[in-house]
């Protein structure tokens, strides 16, 4: 009787997923990113498991542009500049979604609605960080920008899919 409960609970969890992930901009990536998550059935800790997400993937990416930046002889300064701005703003994003998935884990009935909106909108930065970052390597050409345009992508995806669910949020009004 325990095993079949414990099935239902996974079942219910990965509904939820399926039903938070249908309608994000990139709903594969979406389930993707989120299929292995096992934490609470409820939709801030669906946000928060997305918002982790796009932090582990943003610090990851962040370690291999900090690799490839300092004083590369290979890269033209237009690249090198390119580079160094992208691993400020990449840096940038890591503190907003840092920032966020602080106020998630403290959501309070008053202060619900700020909160939440006080998320929105450094998720909302970080994201535009990312654009920035991949706006830097207009008229670049080669591997470079080839290799960040790929990685940044990603993170602005899973990014762009972690606003979506604390857009949710407001919506469940909070539930869990």
């Amino acid at each position: 009787m325990r095993k079949k409960g414990k099935i239902n609970a996974a079942d219910g969890l990965l509904d939820l997923i399926r039903s938070s992930c249908v309608h994000a901009q990139y709903p594969d990536l979406c389930l993707h990113t989120l299929a292995s998550y096992s934490g609470p059935a409820n939709p801030r800790s669906i946000a928060q498991a997305a918002v982790k997400a796009s932090l582990s993937r943003a610090r990851s990416v962040s370690g291999f542009l900090r690799t490839q930046a300092p004083g590369k002889a290979h890269l033209s300064k237009r690249e090198q500049a390119a580079l160094n701005d992208c691993v400020e703003q990449l840096s940038d994003s890591i503190d907003e979604l840092s920032r966020t998935l602080g106020e998630l884990q403290h959501l309070k009935g008053k202060t619900f609605r700020w909160q939440v909106s006080n998320a929105e909108t450094w998720v909302s930065a970080a994201l535009t960080n990312e654009d920035t970052c991949l706006d830097g390597f207009d008229g670049v050409d080669g591997k470079v920008k080839t290799d960040v345009r790929h990685k940044i992508t990603r993170v602005a995806r899973l990014t762009s899919n972690a606003l979506y669910m604390i857009n949710r949020l407001d919506e469940s009004r909070g539930r869990g």
